[in-house]
């Protein structure tokens, strides 16, 4: 990576070099490139996760909630769930994309 600086640093300096202003684009395509790499792609894999995993949602599977509450799913409607919370069996209904992540497959 130092030697890939300095090389650049004297393309830049010496007198007419041809395409020296291609070559003052070169560090601003490798930052992009590295965030790309390092933030854009990570999160579009994270997504996709999610996404698949809020379609394979079925009745009995064990879940968690954005906001920590775990239930087992009793019925899903269109982007909505019945959730039946534990000791008492209560019965809520919550958005689909509330699902944080699923605990465990049908019980």
């Amino acid at each position: 990576m130092v030697v890939i600086a300095t090389v650049l640093c004297f393309l830049q300096t010496s007198p007419g070099a041809a395409g020296s202003s291609y070559i003052a684009l070169l560090p601003m395509v490798l930052i992009f490139g590295i965030f790309y790499v390092l933030l854009f792609l990570p999160m579009q894999r994270q997504k996709k996760t999610q996404r698949e995993m809020l379609a394979g949602l079925q009745n009995g599977n064990v879940v968690q909630t954005s906001g920590g509450m775990i239930g087992t799913i009793v019925s899903i409607e269109n982007d909505t769930l019945v959730l039946r919370i534990k000791p008492d069996n209560v019965r809520i209904q919550i958005a689909r994309s509330a699902i944080a992540g699923v605990i465990s497959e049908k019980s």
